[in-house]
């Protein structure tokens, strides 16, 4: 049980709520628990915390005030995951908050609820919420479930955090980190940047990978895929919005002995 004081020290300080349940966050974890951006980007290396930190995050908000706290990820095993280490903290804690839990949802008695989903766009529809977690973004395939989630912070002016390490130049983690605007805030951590992993583990994990597996595993690069036909860039480069139509008009489209034909007008 924490004492009073120790509770409104919580409550009021997000970095010493971490503590509390057994962390102590790198500095960028510290500022990253301290922002207030409503569009977050967090692409960090494997094991750098990001995922654990982003825990504490959702749990620290709920606790604090009446909020809906949605956890996605690719698979609801993955979310699933993220919600257990919500839960574990809250075990830590000791105390009396939580109205109940199941192994899908949490709800606290200051009337949070944090609810742990897999990304599917056709699943998600009809949450209003106060906080989206993307986890393992990268990894989701299509626009569909961004597309989804993005409305349900319309009326609340909720948050939304995607966190991942990069997998290819696809997908809308890329295109928001490369295209998004200044509106999202974005915080990279290679590997290197993390004191809890041994350099010396780096270096063998580069002879083990191949070139671009690294970089893109623990530097947090957006690489192309070993064997692609065309590099990201190509394709970019043979695509010019300057250019007019080759046609005027709408093509119109019409059965004749040959088959059918196009014309335009």
């Amino acid at each position: 049980m924490m004492s009073l004081a120790l509770d409104l020290a919580c409550a009021l300080d997000p970095v010493v709520f971490a503590r509390q349940v057994g962390l102590e966050p790198d500095p960028w974890q510290a500022a990253m628990l301290g922002g207030e951006s409503r569009e977050l980007i967090l692409l960090c290396s494997r094991q750098s915390g990001k995922s654990t930190i982003t825990a504490a995050l959702a749990l620290h908000r709920a606790r604090r005030a009446p909020l809906t706290v949605l956890l996605l990820a690719p698979s609801q095993r993955q979310s699933s995951e993220l919600y257990k280490k919500i839960t574990g903290f809250q075990a830590k804690l000791g105390d009396e908050v939580v109205e109940s839990e199941t192994v899908g949802e949490l709800q606290l008695r200051n009337g949070s609820r944090i609810i742990c989903l897999p990304g599917n766009a056709s699943t998600v529809r009809g949450y209003s919420a106060d906080l989206v977690i993307i986890d393992e973004a990268a990894h989701i395939e299509g626009d569909d479930l961004y597309q989804a989630v993005r409305p349900m912070l319309a009326v609340t002016g909720g948050r939304l955090i995607l966190l991942s390490t990069p997998w290819g130049k696809r997908g809308f983690l890329h295109s928001v980190w490369v295209f998004g605007g200044l509106s999202w805030e974005r915080i990279k951590v290679t590997a290197e940047e993390c004191p809890r992993i041994d350099p010396q583990w780096l270096e063998n994990e580069r002879k083990q990978l191949s070139e671009w597996q690294y970089r893109q595993e623990y530097e947090c690069s957006f690489e192309d895929a070993e064997g692609s036909v065309f590099k990201h860039e190509t394709v970019l480069a043979a695509v010019d919005d300057d250019l007019d139509p080759w046609f005027d008009g709408e093509p119109t489209y019409a059965l004749t002995a040959g088959g059918p034909s196009c014309s335009t007008s």
